[in-house]
Parts: C-alpha cells; sequence; structure tokens
C-alpha cells in the first residue's frame, strides 16, 4: 500500500490524464485503423481515420449505452459500426435508410427505384490493382457522391441482390470496394445501436507496401475528396 500511494502521488497526473484520454476516445473522438481495402478508394489501407463518436449519439464513456440521440444518419456518411453479425468493428458506407428499397444489378444500384449514375473516375493504380485491376468510377445517387471501385476480372457474387425494403431503426451498409467488401450483402442490416461513429478525414496514415513509412499526402485528406471534385 506504501509502494501504491507514493506511485500514486508521483504520476498522479500521468494516470489522471490516461483515464481522460481513455473516455475521450470512448464517447467524443477517435482514430481507428482500416486493416482492409473494403472501402477502397475512399480509403486506404494503413489508414488511420479520425472518428466523430458524438455525430449520432451520446453514450456512456466505455459503452455502447445511448444517453441521447444527437442527429440521425444521413445517406453517403461513413460509418464505424460496431457489429455483432461480424464480431468486429467495420467501416463502410450507409446507402439506405429505414423504408429504403434498395437494389442492385450487377453493380448497379437502385434506390427507390431511381438507378444510380456512373461516371468513370481517373485513378492512379491503388493497392489490390496488381493481383485484381480496378475500375473506378463516380457513383451518384439521391444528392451524394462518392468513389466506388469494380473488380471486373474477379466480381462479388453478391453483385446483385433485392430489392429489399430496409427496416425502421435499421441501415443497409455498402464498401465502395463493390466486389471485395464483407458488408449488408453478408451481415444483413445494422441497427442504429451498432453505429459508433462517423468518419470525414484521415488522421494519418502509414504505407504497408513501404515499410509503413508515413504518407504525408494523406494526413488530414478529406475522405471523398476526388469525388467532390468529379461531381463539379
Amino acid at each position: 500500500m506504501r509502494m501504491f500511494g507514493k506511485f500514486w502521488r508521483d504520476n498522479k497526473s500521468l494516470v489522471a490524464f490516461l483515464f481522460l484520454m481513455v473516455l475521450f476516445r470512448s464517447a467524443v473522438a477517435d482514430w481507428n485503423v482500416v486493416p482492409s481495402g473494403s472501402m477502397l478508394p475512399t480509403i486506404r489501407e494503413g489508414d488511420r481515420i479520425f472518428v466523430d463518436k458524438m455525430a449520432y449519439d451520446l453514450r456512456v464513456p466505455l459503452t455502447h449505452i445511448a444517453i441521447a440521440h444527437l442527429h440521425d444518419p444521413q445517406r453517403g456518411d461513413i460509418v464505424t459500426i460496431d457489429s455483432s453479425a461480424a464480431h468486429e468493428l467495420i467501416v463502410k458506407r450507409l446507402i439506405g435508410l429505414p423504408g429504403d428499397r434498395v437494389a442492385m444489378r450487377d453493380n448497379v444500384l437502385y434506390v427507390n427505384g431511381v438507378r444510380a449514375d456512373y461516371r468513370p473516375l481517373q485513378l492512379k493504380p491503388l493497392p489490390g490493382d496488381a493481383a485484381s485491376p480496378g475500375d473506378y468510377l463516380t457513383e451518384r445517387f439521391d444528392g451524394v457522391a462518392h468513389s466506388v471501385r469494380l473488380s471486373p476480372e474477379a466480381p462479388s457474387p453478391r453483385n446483385s441482390f433485392g430489392p429489399v425494403v430496409v427496416p425502421q431503426g435499421e441501415y443497409l451498409m455498402l464498401g465502395d470496394n463493390r466486389d471485395d467488401s464483407a458488408d449488408s450483402r453478408y451481415f444483413g442490416f445494422f441497427p442504429r445501436k451498432e453505429l459508433m461513429g462517423r468518419t470525414r478525414h484521415v488522421a494519418f496514415s502509414l504505407d504497408p507496401d513501404h515499410f509503413y513509412l508515413p504518407r504525408f499526402e494523406r494526413f488530414g485528406a478529406s475522405l471523398d475528396a476526388a469525388s467532390s471534385v468529379a461531381s463539379r
């Protein structure tokens, strides 16, 4: 006990700082590692994304208990999901809101009977293109524009589905890398309580193909920036 008391006296400021940091990252804002390419080209492997934990709900720190609903998730949001079906934290794009009727035909998206518009997007080859060349497009629907990646030589077995109606209190999520993403096509709809936060920027990025050296051009990068330019 005497040793503990001395440790506390000598380090209480550090302990208090670490405790507050844990609470902050749990309930206010955090950064998350993106280990896969399921959100290419928007989020690259090695990106660490900044997550706004208060984008939708105010939660009790270190729990999933929401004490106040602050905002409703919006179509096109990039969302972190603590998925009970996937058994991990995943990052996907919100496509279908409660009540929406969503379908896909050969990677062409239909929302409430309206076909999304697609235009070619010129990007330099990205990781994964060597093994399976990717086609990059800007996808526009219902006021939302963002980039998607298709793999013509390795299409997903679930590049067609529906139409399905999104239940109340749940959301349909897809990865931007449409032919290489485990999303609502595999895990079903995601309930509101599993939506942990929204991301709009890269915090920092390390290149896994080059000894995890910093990719400074990605630091602070706005997600969907390529789509914003392409939609002008």
